[in-house]
């Protein structure tokens, strides 16, 4: 997917980071149903934060072509996401 990296940012008001594509399509992830999906400890929590607010995109990225188990278990610790 090709992204409008200008146009990525958190939405405090709904939790969300809001993705545009090139193509006009929008995409909105929900934080925090990503966080109770990945079942993620405070460490890792404030590992995704520290991206949601500084680098949203990076976050997006992670989260729709990533690994996020794998990329929390190398930054944060594997605890609490045991397969």
């Amino acid at each position: 997917m090709k992204y409008d990296e200008r146009a990525c940012k958190y939405n405090m008001d709904t939790g969300c980071v809001e993705l545009l594509l090139r193509d006009g399509r929008k995409i909105s992830i929900d934080c925090t149903g990503v966080e109770d999906a990945l079942d993620v400890t405070m460490t890792q929590g404030a590992e995704l934060d520290y991206l949601i607010y500084n680098d949203p995109l990076a976050y997006a990225e992670l989260i729709l072509n990533g690994e996020p188990k794998e990329y929390l278990k190398n930054v944060a610790g594997s605890h609490g996401l045991e397969d």
